[in-house]
Order: C-alpha cells, then sequence, then structure tokens
C-alpha cells in the first residue's frame, strides 16, 4: 500500500513541473493566437540558468530559492526579447508562420544552449533544506516531491487570482474571448502581448527551474518536454488555466502508474488519452469552441483560377531542365531532385487538406511513413514487384486516412491538428515498438528496385513520373466540383450545410485523397533509400513536411513545390559546410538552420511563393 502510495505522490510531483510549463503555453496561446514551439526550450534555459545561479551562489536555503526565480525572470526576459524582435512583427500573418518562426527560434536556441552550457549533463544540487525523504508505510519518497506538490496548486491559485481579479486578467480574459473586439477598444495589444509571453516565458522557466533537484539539466529537455506540455494543453483546453491543472495531473499519473502496469505502452499513452478526450469533449476538459478569426483584408484568398500562360511556360521550363537533367549532372545530383520531387508530392498532399482543404495536420508523416512500411513489408513478406508495392502502398494509406479521418474530420483548428499528432504518434508507436513484424528500430532494409528500374538514370525518371504524376492529378482535383467543394467547406461551414452539402463527408474524402498521395510519396520513397526507419513516422518528418509547406506558402499552389525544394536544398548545403576547418568543436547546423528561417519568416510573411504571387500578379500563384 506503501509503494502505491508513494508512486501516486510521485506521479503528483511529476505533474507540478509539466503544469508550470503547459499554464505559460495555454497562457500564450490563448491571447497571441502562438503555438510556441520554443516554449520547450524557455523550460531547457530555465534549468540552465538555475544550475549556473545556484552554483554561482553561497549554498543555504535563500539562495536555492532566489536562484530558481532568477532564472525564471531571466527566462521571461529572453521570452519578451524574442516577441518583440521577431512574433511582433508576425501578427498580422498566418497564425501557422509564427509556429514556423518559434521552431526556428528552437533551432537557434539548441545550438546556443550546446555553446554556452557545454554538451556534458548536469547533475542538479540538492535543495537544502528538503534534502531527505518521507516513510509512507514503508516506503520512501524525498521531501522535495511534497514541495513541489504542494507549490503548484500555489500556483494554480496565483494565476486564478492574476487572471481572476486584476484589470490586467480582465484584459487576457478578453483577449482570449475576442481580440478584434479588444483592439476596438483601444487597448494597446502590444503591450499585453508582450506581458503574456513574459508570464508565459517565467512559467516556463520555472518549470525549468524548479525539476532541476529531481532531473538536472540537460540538452534533450526542450525536445522531450514540448509535445507532453502540447497534449496537457490540449487535453485540458486550449487557453485553460484550470483545464492544464487537471490534465497535468491525469498525464503526470498515467506515466507514474503505466511504468509499472504497461512499460510498452509509456511511448503513446498520452497520445491515446488525447485522443480519447478530444473524441468525447472536442475542446478538451474545460476548453470552450474557438473563436472564429477575422483575415485581415491582405491575406484572404482570391478564386483558384487556372494557371496563366507565363506560369504554364515557367513550369514547362523547369520540367524541360528536370528531364535533361540526368545529361549534364552526376549521381549526387539525381538523387538529390529526385528526393526533391518525392518530398514535393509528400508537400502537396498536405497543401491540399491544408490549404483549400482548411485542415492543419501535426502527423502526415503517419502516411507518408505508412506508405513506405507498406510497400516495404509487401516486398519483405510477400516478395511482392516494386510495381505493386507502389501501388498497393496509397490503397492502404487511403484506408488508415479514411479510419483517422472519419475521427477527425469532427474537430477543427489546433484539436484537429494535435488529433492528428495523436494518432501518428500511435502509428509510430506500433512501428517502434513490434520488432517482430517492423524491425523495430532497426527498420526494414533491402528493399530496392526492380531489375529494369536499377539504373540511377531510370529510377530518377520512374521517380519524376509518380512524384509529378500525382502532382498534376492533385491540382486537376482542385479545379473539378469536388475541389471547389471543399474549398466552400473551408471557407464557411453554414452556407454549403445550407444548399444540402454534407461538409464532415466532404472533408473526410479530402482527408482521404491526401492520405492516398502522401502513401504514394511514401512508396516510392522506400525504393529511393532501400530501406526504412520509424523515423519516417516521428513527429520530427510532420514538421518537415508541414514547415515546407508553409516555407513556400499556404496560400499558393506552388508553395509546397518551393517550400520543399528549399527545404531539402538547405539541408543538404549546410551538412556540407566543413566545420571542422574551421575549428569548431561542434556543427552548429540548427544555428544556421533557424537563422535561415527566421530570415525567410521576416521577408516572405505569406511564404516565398505567396510573396512573389501576390507582388508579380500571378507569376508564380494560381490565385489570379
Amino acid at each position: 500500500m506503501g509503494a502505491f502510495i508513494v508512486q501516486f505522490l510521485t506521479g503528483l510531483s511529476d505533474a507540478a513541473s509539466l503544469f508550470f510549463v503547459a499554464a505559460g503555453l495555454s497562457l500564450i496561446f490563448g491571447v497571441s493566437r502562438v503555438v510556441n514551439m520554443a516554449h520547450g526550450s524557455f523550460y531547457m534555459v530555465g534549468a540552465y540558468v538555475a544550475y549556473f545561479v545556484v552554483s554561482f551562489l553561497p549554498k543555504g536555503i535563500f539562495t536555492f530559492w532566489s536562484g530558481i526565480i532568477i532564472a525564471a525572470l531571466a527566462v521571461g526576459v529572453l521570452g519578451v526579447i524574442i516577441e518583440i524582435l521577431l512574433m511582433r512583427r508576425l501578427y498580422k500573418a498566418p497564425e501557422l508562420f509564427m509556429l514556423m518562426a518559434t521552431f526556428a527560434v528552437l533551432l537557434v536556441i539548441a545550438d546556443l544552449s550546446l555553446w554556452l552550457f557545454g554538451a556534458e549533463d548536469k547533475i542538479g544540487p540538492r535543495a537544502p533544506g528538503l534534502d531527505g525523504s518521507y516513510n509512507i508505510m514503508g516506503a520512501l519518497i524525498p521531501q522535495y516531491d511534497i514541495a513541489l506538490i504542494v507549490v503548484a496548486p500555489l500556483i494554480l491559485i496565483g494565476l486564478w487570482l492574476l487572471l481572476n481579479k486584476t484589470r490586467w486578467g480582465i484584459l487576457i480574459r478578453a483577449a482570449t474571448e475576442d481580440r478584434d473586439m479588444l483592439a476596438a477598444l483601444g487597448v494597446n495589444q502590444k503591450w499585453l502581448f508582450s506581458s503574456v509571453f513574459f508570464l508565459g516565458s517565467c512559467l516556463a522557466g520555472l518549470g525549468g527551474a524548479i525539476q532541476l533537484p529531481k532531473g538536472g539539466a540537460d540538452l534533450l529537455m526542450d525536445l522531450n518536454v514540448i509535445a507532453t506540455a502540447f497534449v496537457i494543453v490540449v487535453v485540458g483546453g486550449m487557453g485553460s488555466i484550470g483545464g492544464a491543472f487537471l490534465a497535468s495531473v491525469l498525464i503526470g499519473e498515467l506515466s507514474s502508474f503505466g511504468v509499472l502496469v504497461l512499460p510498452q505502452s509509456t511511448l503513446v499513452m498520452m497520445f491515446l488519452v488525447m485522443a480519447v478526450v478530444l473524441i468525447v469533449r472536442p475542446y478538451g476538459l474545460l476548453g470552450k469552441p474557438e473563436a472564429e478569426e477575422h483575415l485581415p483584408p491582405e491575406l484572404v484568398e482570391s478564386p483558384l483560377r487556372p494557371a496563366p500562360l507565363k506560369f504554364r511556360l515557367v513550369g514547362l521550363g523547369v520540367l524541360v531542365v528536370l528531364i535533361l537533367l540526368p545529361f549534364f549532372a552526376g549521381s549526387f545530383q539525381l538523387v538529390l531532385f529526385g528526393e526533391i520531387a518525392i518530398f514535393a508530392l509528400a508537400c502537396m498532399s498536405l497543401f491540399f487538406m491544408m490549404g483549400p482543404g482548411g485542415m492543419v495536420s501535426f502527423g502526415h508523416a503517419a502516411f507518408f511513413g505508412g506508405g513506405a512500411y507498406a510497400a516495404a513489408l509487401l516486398v519483405h513478406y510477400t516478395n511482392s514487384p516494386m510495381e505493386l508495392a507502389i501501388a498497393l502502398a496509397p490503397l492502404c494509406m487511403g484506408l488508415l486516412a479514411l479510419i483517422i479521418g472519419w475521427f477527425c474530420v469532427r474537430l477543427s483548428g489546433v484539436y484537429l491538428a494535435m488529433l492528428t499528432l495523436a494518432f501518428a504518434q500511435i502509428c509510430w508507436s506500433i512501428v517502434f515498438q513490434w520488432s517482430g513484424f517492423t524491425g523495430g528500430d532497426d527498420g526494414i532494409l533491402g528493399i530496392w528496385p526492380a531489375k529494369w528500374a536499377s539504373n540511377e538514370v531510370v529510377f530518377y525518371y520512374l521517380t519524376l513520373l509518380v512524384s509529378i504524376g500525382g502532382i498534376m492529378i492533385l491540382r486537376y482535383l482542385l479545379f473539378t466540383p469536388f475541389g471547389y467543394t471543399m474549398r466552400a467547406c473551408r471557407d464557411s461551414h453554414l452556407r454549403p450545410d445550407s444548399i444540402g452539402i454534407n461538409v464532415k463527408r466532404q472533408q473526410w474524402f479530402s482527408f482521404a485523397v491526401a492520405g492516398v498521395f502522401a502513401g504514394l510519396a511514401g512508396g516510392i520513397y522506400v525504393f529511393s533509400k532501400g530501406s526504412v526507419f520509424p523515423t519516417e513516422m516521428s513527429i520530427s518528418r510532420s514538421f518537415d513536411i508541414l514547415l515546407s509547406v508553409l516555407l513556400g506558402g499556404v496560400h499558393s499552389m506552388s508553395g509546397p513545390l518551393v517550400g520543399s525544394t528549399v527545404f531539402i536544398w538547405l539541408e543538404h548545403q549546410i551538412s556540407q559546410i566543413p566545420f571542422y576547418k574551421w575549428g569548431l568543436q561542434i556543427q552548429p547546423w540548427r544555428l544556421i538552420l533557424g537563422g535561415i528561417y527566421i530570415l525567410l519568416v521576416m521577408a516572405f510573411p505569406q511564404g516565398i511563393a505567396g510573396y512573389f504571387g501576390r507582388r508579380f500578379e500571378g507569376t508564380f500563384s494560381v490565385n489570379k
């Protein structure tokens, strides 16, 4: 019995640190609508700053807690600096572009932390006065864990008082409900957003600092906590501090007891919980339906029209260059452009459901990687020919997309995106842990093209045929009644419904079509690599596809093509920089890549293709 109580209390103490991070993330999103991917970086920086401050100050109870507070305040200042220098310039851009900007900040902070703090993990000091343990029916629990259990509700009460009993809190709640109305009343939103970023970043830094005696500090803290924080915020309800607290306790206890009951479930347990909660309560435990956002006139799309002649000539010129590439390029260039073509098809499939369809997905790699695994498993276990494997992969992913989409299309906005992430992580965990069938972390090897396509030039042309063919089919669908109906359902649910269109069914079929072509991209991809690993279904791969679409522009048909090309090209170019020749001990590729992304987002807030499409009246866009 004592062990059970201690395990329960351990879950509560873990929930305390998670609550601080999730509360800050929920505040920032609720007011500024920023999906802050850098929030995990603030958590990590808070832990490191607390470690060095506490190590520098004389040992004692007062100095220890002073170091924790100093770390939280320092991270709050860092958050304000990022908000003023970067986010403030992007508030008029589509919300997802701010996601890309914060992801770039995450990359930059990751390498800066490596430079400043070193690669070694830091072991946190014991908290003075709380370095003992309590004996509960024969089981021991650290005193510090009990202290965290006490501190978390106090922070919750303080936040409730701040949000409900002060004028600042009233403005925050008003901004969460309707930012446009608040601006119409003359409230200075710049000051409000900066103050929210300060408080949210402080809470993230506090979460990292206060867990220092429990877990120390390391360079993987940012990525390890951000997914959990998003799950907690969504399960609790976006913008709800009380919901974040309840969800933190729920996730903390599930993680604590899940290790004992189902050790293999720890990778996917919280995503299963999120999926169940969102299916039963579409807006989380204590959340409310998202307020309707009114786009500024410059971001309202004009109707899709067939590409103008000059755009077709540009596209024809690019196609001719790609066809002639084997005559003047080497093997490396063929592999690189083949990879770009495959990735462009995957990005185009996401654009299909995200741009005209209005459904954002954080888990599109489930279909891309799933298509790769479907083809690989067919070859590995049934000796299927390459042609059959490539043909069946999209069909399998279409079926999977129908199943997942049936649940997802009942939601909208961030809730829909997070539910796709939950299903993607469930699929990833199955592939990762079912080692007897999928090979687990070792993947499936030896998946090579058929003999007639084994020549690199022949396979390059096959890749072009499949990828460009898939892209053209998706483009064609957008100019059919199916495509126009899909766009109508995105723009307004009420108007299509009033004339007899089943909106959810239309979105469901659109979701399935996107899954089919992502699976097609994965099917050809596995033969280009000769193997497939669980990373192709991971969160990082999903965000690679998402960021490529955003980089090119979600309001332009050529956006995913431009974005995927720039993304793959940048990755290859940066990976070839000889950092070691410059005497550098580390390779700051994340710093460089993140810096480039920040510059691109600030220069092209509608995406590269979207910007040039508006600048040159449709030369790079089909909107005119």
